[in-house]
């Protein structure tokens, strides 16, 4: 394939490719690709940089690709050929292709290319360089030198900035809300958009939720996990922190912080402005020595994906009253108290390292007017001591807390507050009343103000400014008029911005126009205008209210006169003057003055447009629009109001998108929604949305897809499967398809045949059906369709369903007795779970008397049809069982459990107690009872036929019947009973006539043996155990004690120590020590205690190790035929109080060892009985419970015998020599073997030392050859060839040499070509032969040694 895209160019093809790399693009030039080959693509794409001017910049990245690609360089804005800026390589090492930049000037700010090719395609992908201004150099700065050219110096600032925010549209919620909630935790979404003045959230959670969704699917593609997001926090230590914990999929990936948009560098160390401290998978941001001006909005971002958002508030305030240290006692609470000189929703409390929560241990409050601030901590202890900081914006305050244990033991807890409450008191208000005098002082300025203005209004009059009387205006003196208007109201504009808790609209500006030194002020504003906001053709109306009714006064619009000619209404109503506008326009906006007799007031009317429908397309588009599958939706709405206007289109809730089936036209007066090839799940409500600044309104649609509807649903309940037929019900189907289902339509196959036949079609109202027209035996299979006007449903096929097959019901419930008399037992039951497929048609009740094996048939007559019977045919005084079965169409089914023994009798009273109650054993969880049957009273108490015995715990109120069934014997054991519990116990009698009065104990009882002293039971138990050092040491006690016993063990009288381990039941106790040591040496004692009385037992351990031996051995004679032997003590002689010393001897006449003396506790004994002339050898040893020590051993002892010496002259002895030169003992034999079989020769040898044995074949070496098998065992050497050949015909030599000579035989090897029949004749010949020869060889070799 590819010589044919060599020689035809126009093969080449462009495929576009995805890479598994987010960001790379790949084009393949073939068509198909070769086995084995493959496109270029980058395993790691290089990423977005940003350095500062002057330093190196570097790109990297690590492609794949067979063949090999080629990796190029490149840029948008220029090219990367310039040597002396770039520089390219490859490391070997890391794989890696490496762009350096040299050194970075702020016009390579650009975006960079990188490409990799072979010859089947090609991929490219992108990095941006981001370069920052270079700090000024030293020098520059003092020699104050301007730049030469301000243009130039202004393209060198390359700032990165992020993408704003949009603006706060009046009556939306600010988009900062929305970033905020998006990394906030859900705890804190009340606080922060009670910041931005938001009371409830609730509303907003749903949107909320989706643009989470959306957030967390832009991150996921660089982020792997992100949690543990913290807000910014002003800490104890003076800097701002924010953090989260994150793991990246690339760790290169570039992280940005951004301040108000625009990014902000930072570095890892922490003396910079701006600093970033990772520990693992944590990241904390911090910011050194936060200002005001460093106040504002960050943003955190790994690539283009958004992590972090936080609002860092500086606001202006100071502690007028600081926090102070505070002292209490355990269990009581702290309170530290703060006043502000401004009111704060919330301040920041915490500890050194970290910040405190509202909760069960902290409660922070904040009094009504903000400006008192309160942290409580609850139940003090002594891990709360140290100091604890109030921090509001960058102030903080810091004061200590000191807990002292409670020595009086009080629980109660008290409040310890910082200080006098007094005088916080007395501090908020002062700081309430000075807050409310600025206030004051500020409202006052303004007013006097505004009657300076007046004053110099009135002078002007009276000069004759052009203004007539009433404030009038001539033409030419309009424009100033505005300009003193504007100047007017400026002043209390300017006055309410910087009063930030005056907030209202409501202008009022009235004043005296004539000189303060008159004291009539003349008329007054009651009531002033106030600012208006009416929509289009609506009815608008503005009024005031004058000090006196007989004043006149002019309306005045953008300081023209205003009449009733120019399209409004004046109305005077006494010292109420209105004026209104009954059908508003846009150019009725404006600003409207009323005057009289130099009194003024003003206010402004806005018009809005809001969005507006006709009401008669409404009523067309409420409508449902009905199609069917397939069809296509159209909606048309005209609106009117304001321009801009913002349509939406929603169905169900979420907006509708331009896509494939939705498309929409929306014009300056019209909106359409065209929604094509609608299916039966597009049906729903269609909601239109049109919004502009001065409101929104909508409009609801409902669509409804006509379709088919879905399968009736199953599963199929078999209501009847008789001989004759069957009958089955299903439920209606889930989706009628927009219309009622009308009919169903019923198929069936029999089991076994391909054919399905149509049995016609049912009403929808009842979902069954019921085949008459069935074959015994044989299975059916059903098919069910549902019909509407649209269509028919597919198919709800059934399981396989049998007819005439002999399905029998199951049997009914145990029939319970109601009543009981002396002719007549009375009984009922419930019918079976399981019917047989067909319906119940009666009942079989048999009874069998008590004694006999035979169930006779009660109901004679035939089956009962109800479930309840009364039995007349019994005897008084006999007992009977009862059984019923169920008998459907197929016949009676297997009979029910027989029912408990019953008399035929009057019904009876009630037993009396039982008498004579004792309790005969008990133990930590049975108790065993006994009594005495009650006795029969006639007519008054009946006799007892059974026993309950019930218990109550002594903290319960509710009694536990330990058994269901009534006993008959008088004696019981509880089981199940707590260790220690306390009980209540009563038996009651009862029988037939019900329950008699319970007999019960006068006392509780506790479940335990009797009280038995403690002894202990095992008397071979070891009271001194030796335990190797290391080893492990178990002690176990058995004893016998009640009620359970306090157990303790000591060591010495002391406490067992920490590693010590002890293991405690109701019938021993184990002390275990895993690896012991020498200093778990001492005596234990266990100390059994319980309420009758207590007793000890003690074990001496003695932890030793094998004993080490004692020094060297001194000898010495002081008395003739004694010795002395003295030696140095064992190291473990000080460790061990046991150890001693044993003393062994041994002489030179009787040579064995014999204990002269043990038990030694010093270091010197003598050995008497000492005779000249003997030679003696000592040995001491160590010894203690482990056992001997190696023994120390003593030089030999000998005393002269003064008699002359006893010599023996021994002969001398030759030493013998059996070294022989090799020679054979049987050589080697001529051999004539049949080709293709195997061939073994062998010969025997000898010599001393054992010679060295060399096979040849034609004077050539064969020791190394691996076709040939050679071995020599005991001087018998053997080759095997195992298939000969003709190649193996020639002389075999054997040569055999040692130091004393050497020695060798030959032998011919004839290889003989035979007929397969006669090899396989002559095949166990010669190996027979060989074996015999093999055999002889060895023994002739065995008697030559001997010899």
């Amino acid at each position: 394939m590819c010589s044919d895209t060599n020689k035809d160019p126009k093969a080449i093809v462009t495929i576009n490719k995805r890479s598994r790399v987010l960001g790379v693009a790949i084009t393949q030039y073939v068509e198909h690709l070769p086995a084995g080959k493959s496109t270029p693509d980058f395993i790691r794409k290089p990423m977005a940089v940003t350095v500062q001017e002057g330093k190196k910049a570097f790109f990297k990245a690590m492609v794949s690709g067979d063949p090999a690609p080629t990796v190029t360089w490149g840029r948008n804005k220029g090219d990367v050929s310039d040597p002396a800026k770039y520089k390219t390589r490859y490391d070997d090492r890391a794989r890696e292709h490496i762009l350096e930049i040299l050194n970075v000037k702020p016009d390579q700010a650009d975006t960079y290319k990188c490409f990799a090719t072979n010859g089947y395609g090609r991929a490219v992908c992108t990095a941006t360089l981001n370069v920052t201004e270079a700090g000024p150099k030293k020098g520059e700065a003092a020699s104050g030198q301007a730049p030469h050219d301000f243009r130039s110096m202004l393209k060198k600032t390359v700032v990165s900035r992020k993408k704003q925010l949009p603006p706060k549209k009046e009556g939306e919620i600010d988009p900062k809300l929305w970033e905020l909630l998006l990394c906030a935790p859900k705890k804190d979404y009340e606080k922060i958009c009670l910041d931005f003045g938001v009371t409830d959230f609730r509303w907003m959670l749903k949107r909320l939720n989706q643009m989470k969704k959306e957030r967390e699917e832009e991150q996921a593609k660089v982020v792997e996990k992100l949690d543990n997001v913290k807000q910014i926090e002003v800490k104890p230590n003076g800097k701002a922190e924010f953090g989260f914990n994150m793991t990246l999929w690339d760790p290169n990936s570039a992280i940005n912080l951004y301040k108000d948009g625009t990014m902000v560098l930072y570095d890892d160390d922490e003396n910079s402005k701006h600093s970033l401290k990772k520990t693992g998978t944590e990241y904390v941001f911090s910011i050194k020595d936060p200002q005001p001006e460093d106040a504002g909005f960050y943003q955190v971002d790994v690539e283009e994906a958004n992590v972090l958002t936080t609002d860092f508030q500086v606001p202006d305030v100071e502690f007028i009253a600081k926090i102070k240290d505070v002292k209490a006692v355990e269990s009581e609470d702290a309170i530290f108290q703060c006043v502000l000189s401004i009111p704060l929703n919330r301040i920041t409390w915490s500890k050194q390292n970290s910040s405190l929560e509202h909760g069960e241990k902290y409660e922070i409050t904040v009094s009504e007017d903000k400006l008192i601030h309160t942290l409580r901590v609850k139940d003090c202890k002594i891990t709360d001591n140290g100091a604890y900081y109030a921090i509001a914006g960058i102030t903080s305050s810091s004061a200590s807390l000191t807990v002292k244990a409670d020595r009086n033991g009080h629980k109660g807890r008290k409040g310890t507050k910082t200080g006098d409450q007094d005088d916080l008191t007395k501090l908020q208000l002062e700081q309430q009343a000075k807050l409310h005098k600025e206030k004051d002082d500020l409202e006052a300025a303004r007013g006097a103000q505004a009657e300076k203005d007046a004053v110099d209004a009135a002078a002007r009059n009276a000069l004759g400014d052009g203004r007539d009387r009433f404030g009038g205006k001539t033409v030419g003196d309009e424009g100033d008029e505005d300009s003193k208007n504007k100047s007017l109201l400026g002043d209390g504009v300017h006055n309410n911005n910087e009063d930030g808790a005056d907030k209202k609209r409501k202008r009022l500006q009235s004043g005296p126009l004539v000189p303060d030194t008159v004291i009539d002020q003349g008329v007054q504003f009651v009531c002033g205008l106030s600012d208006t906001i009416a929509n289009i053709g609506e009815h608008a109306e503005l009024s005031c209210k004058l000090s006196n009714e007989t004043s006149e006064g002019r309306w005045y619009k953008n300081g023209k006169l205003l009449t009733n000619e120019d399209g409004v209404t004046i109305i005077k109503d006494g010292a109420c003057h209105r004026l209104i506008i009954d059908c508003c326009k846009m150019d009725d906006a404006a600003v409207y003055r009323f005057e009289a007799e130099g009194r003024k007031s003003e206010a402004i009317l806005n018009i809005q447009d809001p969005p507006k429908i006709d009401s008669d397309s409404v009523g067309k588009f409420t409508q449902p629009v009905i199609i069917k599958a397939g069809e296509n939706a159209k909606w048309k709405l005209p609106f009117s109001g304001g321009a801009p206007m913002n349509i939406q289109w929603y169905k169900d809730d979420d907006e509708l998108l331009p896509a494939l089936n939705v498309k929409m036209k929306t014009s300056a007066s019209e909106s359409q929604l065209l929604l094509t090839k609608c299916q039966r799940k597009d049906s729903g409500e269609v909601r239109i949305k049109i919004k502009n600044e001065f409101g929104t309104t909508e409009a609801i649609s409902k669509l409804i897809v006509l379709d088919k509807p879905t399968p009736p649903q199953g599963p199929v309940e078999i209501m009847e499967s008789a001989v004759t037929s069957v009958e089955f019900k299903w439920k209606p189907p889930k989706d009628s398809g927009g219309c009622p289902v009308t009919n169903y339509i019923i198929e069936r196959q029999q089991v076994g045949r391909n054919k399905w036949s149509y049995l016609g079609e049912i009403p929808s109202s009842n979902p069954s059906y019921k085949d008459s027209n069935v074959d015994p035996g044989r299975r059916y299979c059903y098919r069910i369709r549902a019909k509407n006007s649209e269509g028919i449903s597919d198919y709800l096929q059934t399981e396989h369903i049998p007819a005439g097959v002999l399905r029998y019901p199951g049997p009914p419930t145990v029939p319970k007795v109601v009543s009981v008399f002396k002719d007549c037992i009375n009984l009922t039951w419930c019918p079976p779970c399981d019917t047989g497929g067909t319906k119940i048609v009666g009942y079989n009740l048999e009874k069998n008397k008590k004694g006999t094996n035979y169930w006779s048939l009660v109901n004679q007559g035939g089956p009962i049809t109800d479930t309840k019977y009364a039995v007349k045919d019994v005897f008084e005084g006999a007992a009977y069982e009862f059984r019923v079965s169920a008998i459907n169409l197929s016949g009676a089914g297997d009979p029910s459990i027989p029912c408990e023994t019953v008399i035929a009798r009057d019904p009876m009273k009630p037993p009396g107690k039982v008498t004579d109650l004792k309790l005969t054993s008990s133990n930590y969880t049975t108790f065993s009872l006994s009594w005495t049957k009650s006795k029969e009273l006639k007519g008054i108490e009946d006799e007892a036929q059974g026993y309950y015995v019930e218990i109550r715990p002594l903290e319960s109120l509710e009694w536990t019947r330990c058994n269901a069934i009534p006993i008959t014997l008088t004696s019981y054991t509880v089981l199940g009973l707590k260790a220690m519990a306390t009980y209540w116990v009563r038996v009651i009698a009862t029988n037939y006539g019900g329950d008699g009065v319970p007999q019960g104990f006068d006392n509780y009882m506790i479940a335990m043996p009797p009280p038995v002293k403690p002894k202990f039971k095992d008397r071979n138990t070891k009271s001194f155990v030796v335990v190797k050092s290391g080893n492990t040491v178990r002690l176990y006690i058995n004893f016998e004690a009640s009620p359970f016993p306090e157990i303790s063990w000591l060591k010495d009288g002391s406490p067992v120590s920490k590693h010590v381990t002890i293991t405690n039941s109701d019938k021993g106790s184990q002390l275990l020590i895993p690896t012991s040591e020498r200093s778990d040496t001492g005596i234990y004692t266990i100390t059994v205690k319980n309420l009758v009385g207590q007793e000890s037992f003690n074990v001496e351990v003695r932890v030793t190790d094998d004993p080490k031996p004692p020094g060297p051995v001194e000898l010495d004679q002081n008395i003739p035929g004694t010795v002395t032997l003295s030696w140095t003590p064992s190291p473990d002689e000080k460790r061990d109080d046991r150890l001693h010393y044993m003393v062994s001897k041994r002489d030179s006449f009787k040579r064995t060892w014999k204990i002269e003396a043990d038990n030694l506790f010093n270091n010197k004994f003598t050995v008497v009985n000492i005779l000249p002339g003997e030679e003696y050898y000592f040995r001491v040893f160590a010894k203690n419970d482990m056992g001997l020590s190696p023994p120390s051993e003593s030089p030999m002892f000998v005393t002269k015998k003064e008699k002359e010496k006893f010599k023996i002259n021994m002969p001398e002895t030759k030493s013998l020599d059996f070294q022989s030169p090799p020679s054979f003992i049987v050589p080697l034999r001529r051999r004539t073997a049949p080709q293709g079989y195997e061939c073994h020769m062998s010969c025997a040898v000898k010599g001393d030392p054992a010679p060295h044995v060399t096979w040849y074949h034609n004077n050539i070496c064969l020791n190394t050859n691996t076709n040939y098998h050679i071995t020599n065992v005991c001087g018998i050497c053997s080759l095997l060839i195992l298939r000969v050949g003709a190649n193996d015909t020639g002389e075999y030599k054997v040569v055999i040499e040692n130091k004393l000579g050497t020695a060798e035989c030959s032998m011919t090897l004839k290889v003989r070509e035979t007929q397969l029949s006669e090899s396989i004749q002559s095949q166990s010949v010669p190996r027979a032969s060989t074996t015999v020869q093999n055999m002889l060889l060895q023994l002739s070799y065995l008697h030559s040694r001997v010899l």
